[in-house]
């Protein structure tokens, strides 16, 4: 482990590649505000990395807050809970923010918010109780992946742990919904480690926080500190993007390197969101499942940025409207970051578990990379903080050659935007990753 300054430990080692990117952190002092509760909401199927659920529950049913409305017996999966009370109206098709259409419970709100009834804290004295719990609550990790936190946390008995990572970089420019969730809900951050170093007998457990978040550091440690057995420990991570990517996390707080299609448990770590480990405390104290989530609203566009508290399954045009819409005329919605968002073609989405931002940006913010010819400069392998060669994966793309792109390692792209953000020939490097990994999954598929 790194030495210490001042109590705060200091990144063991500075990953490769990455880029510099302007944080616009226009948000970071704005107090989470919690939203309306809207006339309806529209909970999708598919809110997770994983099987999706199958509805329990049938138009015309009455549904209270927290009560579970949809659930799949697949072991990659999470439940999903209603996020107002009122009536089921329809069990259909929706479009969701990757212009998918996907199967969707809508519950139209009775005004009530009624608590369902069956709530109540779950016992947690085991590994078993805490995995079951976790399972339950329907929680995925909130910092944008939408992992099912009751795998990540069902630690393997034949790989020997004791690293626990907690992520608040929030490298992403815009975002400041984990800056907030440290801010205001510090005591549940520690009380979420604790749990988990208890229950689970982690030997290390490190807070990583970047090093332009002053005021999370300090208070963070204050907490820290407050705790006898001084295990907890926050580390300073250089600000540089994609620095809250999982096994860039891992090589920062522990000099560990993750292998190519290994994971960071294979090196003896877990490496867990803050607003994901802050929600078990919660759930743990009272029994609530994962029902409503942190956004921050912002960009040009909008005329009100802020921090806001919305119920699961609200559509991003309440929410907008919600921060005084639009104070000009958008050319970009994001759901999410803007270097790994999903563009948005229309608003009338539904916010999902692993959403944490809506952005909009009006045109004079906004550039478009005219695409060029490639000038073999290196600057996306420079970028490429799995050493990856985008503009050969791009050519082997192109050409749907799957045993090629399987040997470039385009498994491993994690899908950043680096290599894009730095190319000068403004190719859409990303999309060719995306391509790469749809025609390595079809050759799979015909096998």
């Amino acid at each position: 482990m790194s030495k210490i300054s001042d109590g705060i430990l200091k990144a063991v080692k500075q990953v490769k590649g990455g880029v510099l990117v302007d944080h616009h952190k226009d948000t970071k002092d704005m107090a989470t505000v919690r939203i309306t509760p809207p006339e309806r909401v529209i909970l999708p199927m598919q809110q997770h990395i994983g099987a999706p659920c199958v509805p329990v529950v049938r138009v015309g049913d009455h549904v209270d807050v927290g009560q579970l409305i949809a659930d799949s017996d697949k072991y990659v999966s999470a439940p999903i809970h209603a996020s107002i009370s009122g009536k089921v109206t329809s069990v259909a098709d929706v479009k969701v923010a990757n212009g998918r259409m996907v199967p969707a419970v809508t519950i139209e709100n009775d005004g009530e918010m009624t608590l369902f009834e069956g709530i109540a804290p779950p016992t947690v004295n085991n590994k078993e109780d805490l995995i079951k719990a976790i399972r339950n609550s329907g929680l995925v990790g909130l910092g944008g992946a939408g992992f099912p936190s009751h795998v990540k946390f069902n630690l393997p008995e034949d790989k020997e742990i004791d690293t626990l990572v907690i992520n608040a970089a929030e490298c992403e420019p815009f975002i400041t919904v984990d800056y907030r969730e440290c801010i205001e809900n510090t005591r549940n951050i520690v009380d979420g480690v604790y749990l988990l170093k208890k229950i689970l007998g982690f030997k290390n457990i490190i807070i990583a926080v970047e090093d332009n978040k002053p005021d999370a550091i300090k208070i963070l440690k204050e907490i820290a500190d407050s705790h006898e057995d001084n295990v907890v420990k926050v580390m300073t991570l250089k600000s540089k993007y994609p620095q809250g990517a999982e096994k860039m996390m891992v090589q920062s707080a522990t000099g560990r390197i993750v292998p190519m299609g290994k994971l960071p448990a294979d090196v003896g770590c877990v490496v867990a969101n803050v607003g994901s480990v802050a929600f078990i405390a919660r759930h743990v104290r009272t029994g609530r499942p994962i029902i409503s989530r942190t956004l921050t609203v912002s960009g040009s566009a909008i005329a009100n940025p802020m921090n806001v508290r919305v119920p699961i399954g609200i559509e991003a045009s309440k929410v907008i409207e919600f921060c005084g819409g639009f104070k000009k005329e958008p050319v970009k919605i994001i759901a999410g970051g803007p270097m790994m968002g999903t563009a948005l073609i229309d608003t009338d989405v539904p916010i999902l578990k692993s959403n944490n931002a809506l952005l909009a940006f009006a045109d004079e913010v906004v550039t478009n990379k005219k695409e060029r010819a490639c000038i073999h400069c290196g600057r996306c392998v420079d970028a490429c903080p799995m050493s990856l060669i985008p503009t050969d994966i791009e050519a082997m793309a192109m050409n749907k050659d799957a045993e090629s792109l399987i040997k470039a390692g385009i498994m491993g792209c994690m899908e950043c935007g680096s290599c894009a953000f730095s190319c000068p020939a403004g190719k859409p490097l990303v999309q060719y990753m995306r391509l790469g990994k749809d025609v390595v999954r079809e050759a799979g598929a015909k096998k």
